[in-house]
């Protein structure tokens, strides 16, 4: 149960948060620090979470050559302007590929 009450609490956070988004003043939103955070936050956050999935496992730190090498073919592809589904689909195919030729 105590779970529950977490999620609970997170999303009431997250509403409050993007509320508070809603009705800051336009001069706060102009400011070129701010729009610079909103800006990169998205882009960290998406990089933190690539990471956390590329090189855990059950919460420990583990190497995985078909995952790395997923995301290896993801990254050539966004170097080369790859359409966004492109850049999944190579990644997927890469990472299927190591998976079963390493066994």
């Amino acid at each position: 149960m105590t779970l529950w009450w977490a999620i609970v609490l997170v999303s009431l956070g997250c509403y409050a948060l993007k509320l508070c988004g809603l009705a800051a003043p336009r001069r706060v939103l102009d400011h070129p620090v701010v729009r610079r955070f909103a800006e990169l936050v998205p882009v960290a956050l998406l990089a933190a979470l690539i990471a956390v999935q590329t090189f855990t496992h059950e919460g420990a730190l583990q190497f995985d050559p078909a995952r790395t090498a997923g995301l290896g073919a993801a990254v050539v592809a966004l170097v080369l302007r790859a359409p966004f589904l492109v850049v999944l689909a190579a990644a997927a195919v890469v990472t299927a590929l190591v998976r079963v030729f390493t066994g």
